[in-house]
C-alpha cells in the first residue's frame, strides 16, 4: 500500500496485552494488532519489545513496511506510565518520527465518551481507571499501581483470590468451591502459591479473575466478598469524583461490566455504552496531535 498522508500510530498498551493501530488522518485506522503485556512501569523492557511487535504487525497487516514507520507520529496511551521516568526511554528505542506518549487513562477516556463529552468511566481489566470529565479536563481517582492500588481490578480479584484460598487452607476461614478449585490449580501445595508469588506481575493475578466472577455469580460467597469489596471501592471513588446517581457512567473493560449487579441500582440509570475502545482514543489522539503539529 502506499500512502501519502502522514502516518500515524497508536498504542494501548496494558498488564495483560497491547494494541497497536496505523492509520492516517485522513484515512483513518488501515491495519490493527495486538501483542504482549505492555506495562512500562512494572515491566519496561517486555513492554518495549511488544509495543514495537504490535506496531509493526499493525504496519503489516495495512500492507505497509516497518521502514514506513520512521516518519509516523505516534500517541501511545500505557498502563504505569511515568512521563519523567519513561518518555526519554520510548523515544530511544522506538523508531517513529514524534512520540507523544503518557499512560492510559486519556485515551481510555477519550475512546469511551468521545473528546468533549461530559461523564464518568470505571475502566476495570487487569488494572483500573476512575475516571471524570467535564469535555475538557480530566479528573481520576487512583491509578497508583498495583502494590498500593487498583482495587477491584482483575489482578486485585485474583491476589485476593488467593489470599482467601490460603487462609482457607489454614483454617481461618470455611472453604469454598472457589478456594477449593484455586488450592487445586497450586496442586493443594501452598508453597507453590508463594513460589508464584515471588515473580507474578499483575496480569498473572489477573488471570484468576474469571474464576472469582464466575465463581460469584454461581453464589459462591468468597467470589461474592470479593465482587462487594471492590464495588464499595469503586462507589466512594465516585463520590470522590462528584458522580451523582442519573449521571454518564461507562463500565468497561474486561471486569467492568461484571461489577454492574453490584454497584448501587440509582448508580446505573444513567449508564452508557462505550464509544469505542482505549485504542480508538490513543488514535484520535494521535491526530490531535499531529494535527497540532502543523499549526
Amino acid at each position: 500500500m502506499s500512502i501519502t498522508a502522514p502516518l500515524l500510530i497508536a498504542v494501548d498498551g496494558g498488564g495483560t496485552g497491547c494494541r497497536a493501530a496505523i492509520g492516517t488522518q485522513r484515512d483513518g485506522i488501515l491495519g490493527q494488532a495486538s501483542g504482549g503485556r505492555a506495562n512500562i512501569g512494572s515491566d519496561p523492557d517486555r513492554a518495549l519489545v511488544n509495543i514495537r511487535a504490535a506496531v509493526e504487525a499493525a504496519a503489516a497487516s495495512a500492507g505497509l513496511p516497518a521502514a514506513a514507520l520512521a516518519g509516523a507520529t505516534a500517541f501511545l496511551g500505557l498502563a504505569g506510565m511515568n512521563v519523567v521516568r519513561d518518555a526519554a526511554r520510548l523515544r530511544a528505542a522506538l523508531p517513529y518520527g514524534r512520540i507523544i506518549a503518557e499512560d492510559d487513562r486519556p485515551a481510555c477516556v477519550v475512546g469511551a465518551l468521545g473528546e468533549g463529552a461530559t461523564g464518568w468511566v470505571l475502566a476495570i481489566g487487569t488494572g483500573t481507571i476512575v475516571a471524570a470529565t467535564d469535555g475538557a479536563a480530566f479528573r481520576y481517582v487512583g491509578s497508583w499501581g498495583f502494590h498500593l492500588a487498583d482495587q477491584g481490578s482483575g489482578a486485585w480479584l485474583g491476589r485476593g483470590a488467593l489470599d482467601l484460598a490460603l487462609q482457607c487452607h489454614d483454617g481461618v476461614l470455611p472453604h469454598s468451591d472457589l478456594t477449593r478449585a484455586l488450592l487445586a490449580d497450586f496442586g493443594a501445595d501452598p508453597e507453590a502459591f508463594v513460589a508464584f508469588s515471588l515473580t507474578a506481575q499483575p496480569g498473572d493475578y489477573a488471570a484468576f479473575a474469571p474464576k472469582v466472577i464466575a465463581a460469584a455469580e454461581a453464589g459462591d460467597h468468597h467470589g461474592q466478598a470479593l465482587m462487594r469489596e471492590g464495588a464499595a471501592y469503586y462507589t466512594r471513588a465516585l463520590k470522590a469524583l462528584d458522580f451523582a446517581p442519573g449521571d454518564p457512567l461507562c463500565l468497561l473493560g474486561g471486569i467492568g461490566p461484571h461489577y454492574a449487579p453490584y454497584l448501587p441500582e440509582d448508580h446505573l440509570a444513567g449508564r452508557i455504552v462505550a464509544r469505542g475502545t482505549a485504542l480508538d482514543g490513543a488514535f484520535h489522539l494521535a491526530c490531535k496531535a499531529a494535527a497540532e503539529e502543523v499549526l
